[in-house]
């Protein structure tokens, strides 16, 4: 039997392979039946931003439109239907994940914790005998030390489903994707955001896509280089108090976010090597340094990103059937959810050269054009080859072309390959023409 603890993306996907391969698999899911499997990503992480975004963009989308004299009224926002549709369908999603993995021939157990000590395994307090066992036991949110961190009205991801009012004023204590995701939804829902962001907001994103995610966060009081002092109170939240540039400084709150980033969830595990953030040490087959022990997803550290860890896993279960696989993390999309998909993947390089063009008009920006935000086409490539090395793309669409273009990329796709690209009309995909424009440039260049 091979057992795999925790039901998330990594653990799922990997039992899923294991068992369609003949195995006997046994997936531990602690969180129980009620919530269901699928991990951080359905419960706390992607669906539930996907589920308050998809919301913030039509109310920001109505007030455009009001705005423009072309509807009568902006639709008031009942937050708390909100959060209990949000939940139902959760449950849904959750239900369909365990119908599926069970038909795999997966033997699903909920509410037991699993543990593992070295190579021995436990379900709950029962030793079991394996011939592998998985570790996906996902992350959790990072929660600083901070004086009146356990007031009441101080929320992560994985309580926010307790607020039931909308807040009149809510801060958010981090400076990531997850600060600015969460800041864009309250801010468009009608919350007055704070984000208290310890170094630089959103400090490694590209310069134009760094500018597009300002602009779409315009309503949102953004103060860099904030540490956070205190959460004051009594009872419940009242407001933070922070130091900035040496001077000390506050803010009036109803609700706290914390959105200060993930930690690997690897206390149940004991007798395997550890880093220095608790995560998991593994190769790049997934294996620790315990032979038949593997760890995938978020407990084995960053980048702590769905995909990353549906993909671990396959290389986990490969391995462990004696398929040789190994992770490669060189061409990994990302994206954030504001307004728009603001997505990227890889960078320009020593040499390369860098093209930007902003998004055309189409589906979901079409009546953005007045408002000067249509999204954005960047594309780093070399000169001399026309490889592509890296890009950006912020539109409706932007995750998915940057999803594909990334996996061209690891088949090195040139600049040049894009001449005979047809693309569907209309659309606002701006990577494809940018391509081509690039690929004429290089070739005149080129010419003597």
């Amino acid at each position: 039997m091979i057992v795999v603890l925790g039901g998330g993306p990594a653990g799922r996907i990997a039992s899923i392979r294991l068992a369609a391969a003949g195995k006997k698999v046994t997936l531990v899911e602690p969180g129980g039946k009620s919530r269901g499997i699928g991990g951080q990503c359905l419960h706390f992480g992607c669906m539930p931003v996907c589920a308050l975004n998809d919301i913030a963009r039509i109310v920001i989308q109505a007030r455009r439109f009001y705005e423009q004299g072309m509807i009568d009224a902006v639709p008031a926002l009942r937050f708390s239907k909100v959060m209990d549709e949000t939940l139902a369908v959760q449950q849904k999603i959750a239900g369909i994940l365990d119908q599926e993995t069970r038909t795999a021939g997966v033997d699903v157990v909920y509410g037991k914790a699993g543990r593992v000590e070295g190579r021995r395994v436990f379900i709950g307090d029962d030793p079991v005998e394996t011939e592998a066992v998985i570790i996906a036991t996902g992350s959790r949110p990072n929660v600083p030390d901070i004086p009146g961190i356990a007031l009441h009205g101080v929320f992560t991801p994985h309580t926010l489903w307790d607020l039931r009012e909308l807040p009149e004023k809510i801060a958010i204590i981090g400076g990531s994707v997850m600060a600015a995701e969460f800041a864009y939804i309250f801010n468009a829902f009608g919350s007055e955001v704070t984000v208290l962001s310890r170094s630089g907001f959103l400090k490694n994103l590209d310069k134009h896509l760094h500018a597009i995610a300002l602009k779409e966060l315009a309503g949102v009081d953004i103060q860099e280089g904030a540490t956070v002092t205190g959460i004051a109170g009594t009872s419940r939240v009242t407001g933070v108090r922070y130091s900035t540039r040496g001077a000390n400084a506050s803010v009036d709150a109803g609700a706290v976010l914390l959105a200060a980033g993930l930690v690997p969830n690897a206390g149940m595990v004991s007798g395997i090597d550890k880093g220095p953030g608790g995560e998991i040490i593994v190769n790049d087959r997934m294996q620790t340094n315990v032979p038949g022990v593997y760890a995938c997803g978020d407990v084995a550290g960053a980048p702590f990103l769905t995909p990353v860890a549906r993909h671990e896993g396959i290389v986990a279960a490969d391995n462990i059937l004696g398929k040789e696989r190994h992770m490669d993390y060189s061409r990994i999309p990302q994206a954030i959810y504001l307004a728009h998909d603001i997505a990227f993947c890889g960078a320009g390089g020593e040499g390369s050269a860098s093209l930007a063009l902003p998004g055309p008009a189409g589906p979901g920006t079409y009546w953005s054009v007045p408002y000067g935000d249509t999204g954005l086409a960047k594309l780093f490539t070399d000169p001399a080859s026309g490889e592509i090395t890296g890009m950006c793309a912020a539109g409706p669409a932007g995750g998915v072309i940057t999803g594909y273009l990334a996996f061209l990329m690891q088949r090195h796709i040139t600049v040049h390959d894009f001449e005979e690209f047809i693309e569907v009309h209309p659309s606002t995909d701006g990577v494809q023409g940018l391509a081509k424009y690039a690929s004429e440039l290089f070739r005149k260049q080129d010419s003597p």
